[in-house]
C-alpha cells in the first residue's frame, strides 16, 4: 500500500506521496537536476552527475529493496524528495532534499520530515529512525536537531552509514510524539488509490 499525506502549514499546503514509477519518470528531470545543483550535490555526497533514468533506476531500486519513496510538493508544486530505507521491523533511515536552494531554510524539511514521521511513527509503526548526514551539511543536521534527534553511535546505526564519516543520528517514537505529537496529528494520512 502507498501512502498519500497532507497538511495545511503556514507554509503553504504540502503534499508528500508515494508515487507511481510513472509518476517518477515524469518527474525525473526536475528531481535530476535538484541533486545535480551545485549547491545540493556536495550535501548529498554525489560526485558523478545524475541523469533522469538514474533517478528513476534509484526510485526502482529503492522500491525492490522494501523502502518507501516520497515526492513533496507545496502548493501543487514539486520542492523536494524523501525517503525511508533500510526498513526493519522497527526501525528505517529517513533522507530528505528540499530541491531548490531558494526554497531551502524556510522550515519545509522540518515540516516534510514531520509528515514522513507521522506515517512512519503511525501506520509503519516503526519504534526509531536513523539519518546519516555528511558532516558538512549544517542544514539537515538542524533539521534533525529540530526534530529531536541525537547523536548515535551504537552497532545499529552505524549500519545505516553511507559513509565512514558519516554523522549518524537517531529518535524514537516516544521523543518524537513528545517533541511534535500535536503537529503530527494535523497531518492526514491515507492509502493511495
Amino acid at each position: 500500500m502507498r501512502y498519500h499525506l497532507e497538511w495545511s502549514t503556514p507554509a503553504g499546503a504540502l503534499v508528500a506521496m508515494e508515487p507511481s514509477l510513472a509518476e517518477v519518470e515524469a518527474t525525473a528531470a526536475r528531481l535530476a537536476a535538484a541533486y545535480n545543483d551545485p549547491h545540493n550535490a556536495p550535501l548529498l555526497g554525489h560526485t558523478a552527475e545524475l541523469s533522469p533514468a538514474d533517478v528513476l533506476d534509484h526510485y526502482r531500486a529503492l522500491g525492490e529493496d522494501g523502502g518507501r519513496s516520497f515526492l513533496l510538493y507545496r502548493n501543487s508544486v514539486l520542492i523536494g524528495d524523501g525517503d525511508l530505507r533500510g526498513i526493519t521491523n522497527e526501525a528505517a533511515e529517513f533522507a530528505f532534499l528540499i530541491a531548490d536552494p531558494d526554497t531551502q531554510g524556510r522550515g519545509l524539511g522540518t515540516r516534510f520530515a514531520i509528515m514522513i514521521h507521522a506515517l512512519a511513527f503511525g501506520p509503519l509503526a516503526l519504534q526509531r529512525i536513523y539519518a546519516s548526514v555528511i558532516p558538512t551539511n549544517t542544514a539537515s543536521c538542524r533539521v534533525f536537531e529540530k526534530l529531536g534527534y541525537t547523536a548515535d553511535s551504537s552497532e545499529e546505526a552505524r549500519s545505516y552509514a553511507d559513509d565512514e564519516s558519516d554523522i549518524i543520528l537517531s529518535i524514537d517514537r516516544a521523543e518524537f510524539t513528545r517533541a511534535h505529537g500535536a503537529a503530527a496529528a494535523d497531518v492526514r494520512i491515507r492509502p493511495r488509490t
